[in-house]
């Protein structure tokens, strides 16, 4: 039997796993991530030509994403309505703020949802009577 040596110690995840927010510093600037969290805030500004900034947040912290128009038109609906989102791009480093260009954007909402579910194994028990 073959077995895969386990990764070297501070190795950050490759997609589909996910870096989390605290770990951002670690990749060298142009590196491809993935991350993932809660869509906290979207912006559109008139004189960013289009592009859109979105900042999500997990629990070790708030990632900065750049969105370009041509990638919105692609991911339009994640975008807008996403409100947990799995974002892989490239990490830029400018003016000492880290930001993942994004290259893909997936919707992953529906897991939040089941933390809601009355049937997950994650929801806690409430006993009546």
């Amino acid at each position: 039997m073959h077995l895969t040596p386990a990764p070297p110690p501070n190795t950050w995840p490759r997609p589909p796993a996910a870096l989390v927010a605290a770990r951002l510093a670690e990749p060298a600037n142009g590196a491809r991530v993935c991350v993932a969290g809660l869509v906290i805030l979207r912006q559109r500004p008139g004189t960013a030509k289009g592009v859109i900034f979105l900042t999500l947040e997990d629990e070790t912290g708030v990632v900065n994403v750049v969105v370009w128009r041509a990638l919105y038109e692609r991911f339009r609906r994640a975008v807008i309505a996403g409100r947990l989102l799995r974002v892989t791009g490239r990490v830029q480093r400018q003016s000492g703020v880290v930001h993942v260009l994004a290259e893909e954007i997936e919707d992953i909402s529906p897991l939040l949802d089941k933390l809601l579910d009355t049937e997950s194994d994650l929801s806690p028990r409430v006993k009546t009577g």
